[in-house]
């Protein structure tokens, strides 16, 4: 880390009240729980723009075998 953002760092966390190990721990777990909202939410579209496919393919498991033949 070059030293202009390690004294950043260690600024912005003295601000907080934290040790500069507690201010990159919530930064990390800031982030990843970020990335785990996004995840969630993509999966969410995901799903809502492909749910007629989903549900067709559960309803073909449901029925029952030689009630399609004619």
């Amino acid at each position: 880390m070059d030293e202009d953002v390690a004294e950043l760092a260690k600024k912005r966390a003295a601000d907080l009240g934290l040790s500069i190990g507690d201010y990159l721990a919530r930064l990390v777990q800031d982030d990843a729980s970020g990335l785990r909202a996004r995840a969630v939410d993509a999966a969410a579209r995901f799903l809502a723009e492909h749910q007629a496919v989903f549900d067709e393919a559960e309803q073909a498991q449901q029925t029952p075998r030689g009630a399609r033949a004619a």
